[in-house]
């Protein structure tokens, strides 16, 4: 804590008197560009990766990237994913899966998560990708097998979001784009699904314009 305290101290010393301005004009209200979903896990740096600011992202995060299918329980990424595109408007909704994910290795071996039920139950929602996995991955090495689950699991948490009224009401009217990503932690490096292609790409200049 000492540590977070010190940053907090240098934020309020340094940083914030040389972006003043900004934060000025982001205390009376918010417009990100978009809704970005991702992993808790502690070594995805979100601002970092994507070279954003405050204000730029509406940001959910929890084990695995995961969003589960709309139905009438109420829970926390539902309610967010409904305000950042009903209220919010945002124009773009990111999935972002990445390298070495813990909760895609317990998506995968289930039978290890006896003695944490809510995170087996919570892993549940990317049952269908394990599977597809499996069935893909049998000549696979156990590391691309993992890669390949990274992916698919992308690719499925995408397809619950469209179950969401919300999202489904501006997809249908042309309001909001869906993407996937999956983020390298060794390299540093970021594919995107091209649905043409219909595989994860490189993200690359042509990404940018």
């Amino acid at each position: 804590m000492p540590n977070f305290a010190a940053g907090v101290l240098k934020f309020q010393k340094n940083v914030y008197p040389e972006n003043q301005s900004l934060f000025e004009e982001l205390s009376e209200g918010q417009n990100p560009e978009a809704l970005f979903i991702t992993c808790a896990d502690s070594r995805i740096e979100t601002g970092m990766i994507t070279q954003t600011g405050p204000g730029d992202l509406f940001i959910c995060r929890n084990a695995g990237n995961i969003v589960p299918p709309h139905t009438e329980h109420t829970g926390g990424m539902t309610a967010s994913i409904e305000y950042a595109v009903a209220v919010l408007k945002v124009p773009h909704i990111v999935v972002c899966g990445h390298s070495g994910c813990g909760a895609m290795a317990g998506a995968m071996n289930p039978e290890g998560l006896e003695s944490l039920p809510h995170v087996k139950r919570w892993l549940g929602f990317s049952k269908a990708a394990v599977s597809i996995a499996d069935e893909l991955g049998q000549d696979m090495s156990a590391d691309e097998k993992m890669s390949l689950l990274i992916e698919q699991n992308v690719l499925l948490q995408l397809q619950h979001l469209r179950t969401h009224p919300s999202v489904a009401a501006a997809l249908a009217k042309g309001e909001v784009e869906l993407h996937g990503w999956v983020y390298d932690i060794k390299t540093g490096g970021m594919t995107a699904y091209d649905d043409a292609q219909k595989k994860f790409v490189v993200v690359d200049e042509s990404h940018a314009k």
